[in-house]
């Protein structure tokens, strides 16, 4: 398994942009699709972004579409998620996750797949 570290989380008002990082260690970081998930209080975690290892295909939750945007470096080891336009309703703890896979297309959108996680960043978007 690797280690997950997100940061970059914050307050910021609506309308405004963060950047979230995960830095992943412990293994071979271009052999790992990777995801960002929220859970917002009270509700189920769920899916916001996924990228392939290769960094070449990725795929995101209808309601992020053109608003966020995933990213890796895997010179850095690193996992990025550009976050335009905020809404309140994006206020959450995100969470970074990654899973090893042969499959170096693949954008796993399901929770359950990933074996690895970080500890989480809150995002607040405020009004």
């Amino acid at each position: 398994q690797v280690q997950l570290v997100e940061s970059g989380g914050g307050l910021v008002q609506i309308g405004g942009s963060l950047k979230l990082s995960c830095v992943v260690s412990g293994r071979t970081f271009n052999r790992y699709a990777m995801g960002w998930f929220r859970q917002a209080p009270g509700k189920e975690r769920e899916f916001v972004a996924g990228i392939s290892w290769t960094g070449g295909f990725s795929d995101y939750a209808d309601h992020v579409k053109g608003r966020f945007t995933i990213s890796r470096d895997n010179a850095k080891s690193t996992m990025y998620l550009q976050m335009n336009s905020l809404k309140p309703v994006d206020t959450a703890v995100y969470y970074c996750a990654a899973k090893r896979t042969s499959l170096g297309i693949i954008v796993i959108k399901e929770q359950q797949v990933y074996d690895s996680w970080g500890q989480g960043t809150q995002v607040t978007v405020s009004s």
